[in-house]
């Protein structure tokens, strides 16, 4: 083979070689958006990839919708050059009890909401997955108290009607949690004690590096087709 047509196909060789173009949309409430959510601990992990973080905080699977925010999503989703797709989506704190314009009902209004997000990801040929939502890192008695187990069986159940990944980050994240006990959990916040910026909810740039990577990890062993985009 001359010369010109070695180099041309080790040129192609290398270029299937490579990983093709991916889009990561993050969608969700506080815990996952930039600047108090593992998003920003998530998308440095994976140089390679187009990492958006559009979610926003104080919304629930209703208030993202009503303000406009799934309109920003469905806009980008519009955008070409992607090969492939993913919209990450984690919702469930603020749609619990006692948020006025936010609220949503767990047996039918919350599931019902993740469906028409999974199903309209699907309908413009992007692969949604679903997320439970992180933990809480408040203590009683010396166990994490989960207040946000009923919204991850909820999602866990959307996850497998819809035939989609789901990340169970809710158990993964108390586990954690739990096992570093309440001293080194705090340490994860946005601010240490007794700042008025302190809570058991948000998290700093520590907890945003811990659960950024538990999310890629997760999401790698659910789409292996991700692993190489990964950095560790």
């Amino acid at each position: 083979m001359k010369p010109a047509l070695l180099v041309a196909a080790a040129l192609a060789a290398s270029a299937m070689a490579q990983p093709t173009p991916v889009r990561i949309i993050l969608v969700g409430d506080s815990t996952t958006a930039p600047g108090n959510g593992w998003g920003p601990g998530f998308c440095p992990l994976m140089p390679q990839v187009a990492c958006i973080n559009m979610a926003k905080n104080g919304r629930s699977t209703s208030s993202y919708r009503a303000e406009g925010s799934w309109d920003e999503v469905t806009r980008e989703l519009g955008k070409p050059g992607f090969e492939t797709t993913y919209v990450l989506i984690q919702f469930g704190h603020n749609d619990q009890p006692g948020k006025p314009g936010r609220s949503t009902d767990l047996a039918t209004e919350f599931p019902a909401n993740l469906h028409r997000y999974v199903q309209e990801v699907k309908a413009t040929g992007a692969k949604p997955v679903l997320i439970t939502p992180l933990t809480r890192r408040s203590f009683e008695n010396g166990k994490v108290v989960n207040t946000l187990r009923d919204w991850a069986d909820a999602a866990i159940k959307v996850a497998d009607e819809e035939h989609v990944p789901l990340l169970d980050l809710n158990a993964e994240s108390l586990a954690a949690v739990q096992k570093m006990g309440p001293d080194e959990a705090d340490t994860l916040a946005v601010a240490p004690q007794p700042d008025p910026k302190f809570d058991r909810t948000h998290l700093g740039p520590k907890g945003a590096a811990l659960f950024g990577r538990m999310v890629a990890d997760e999401l790698t062993a659910a789409i292996p087709a991700l692993k190489p985009y990964v950095t560790q």
